[in-house]
């Protein structure tokens, strides 16, 4: 670096640093960190577009009335190609192993995780193929179970025949007073 200048400044005292240096030089510093971080992102979705291509044979052969599956790059702070709504492949810390991941009530579990594609092909697989039939399962309808007829409770036949008897001898006795009242 050059000396600083001693032209009407103390020469025990440094010369005062402008502020607009130290801005450039914290603006070189951050596009230098950026250019890297924008690298390794630029890589990742590299390599997860060429997963993605790997994966295109695979959902060629889904129904089209299957809906399950909304695949797709998302370009974050983590790129991911998503299956479906709950699983997605991200790269690892080292940016070069796949891992295929599951978000569940419990938590995030991990499904796969390899540096190869074929590896993480055959999970996606698997994945799929188990949704498909958890989708058959939630689709089936069950025949309901015809409820059983229940008989009507069945009623004590005894005191119908007490209150009719009850009934019937009050009638004869209000029948006998009013003869006798029509007799006198």
């Amino acid at each position: 670096m050059s000396e600083p200048e001693t032209s009407g400044i103390n020469p025990s005292q440094p010369r005062p640093v402008r502020l607009r240096d130290a801005l450039l030089r914290a603006r070189i510093e951050a596009a230098d960190r950026t250019g890297v971080v924008v690298d390794l992102r630029d890589a990742e979705v590299a390599r997860l577009e060429i997963l993605n291509d790997a994966l295109d044979p695979l959902f060629a052969q889904v129904p089209e009335q299957i809906d399950l599956f909304d695949r797709g790059i998302s370009q974050g702070d983590t790129p991911r190609l998503w299956i479906d709504v709950v699983a997605h492949i991200m790269m690892g810390r080292d940016k070069r192993m796949y891992r295929f991941v599951q978000d569940t009530r419990f938590g995030r579990i991990v499904l796969a995780e390899s540096h190869d594609t074929a590896v993480i092909v055959e999970a996606v697989t698997d994945y799929v193929a188990r949704r498909m039939i958890e989708r058959e399962h939630a689709m089936a309808v069950l025949p309901e179970p015809k409820p059983e007829v229940a008989e009507p409770p069945r009623r004590s036949r005894v005191w119908p025949f007490v209150f009719g008897f009850i009934f019937g001898a009050a009638a004869l006795f209000g029948i006998a007073v009013l003869a006798a009242l029509r007799s006198w």
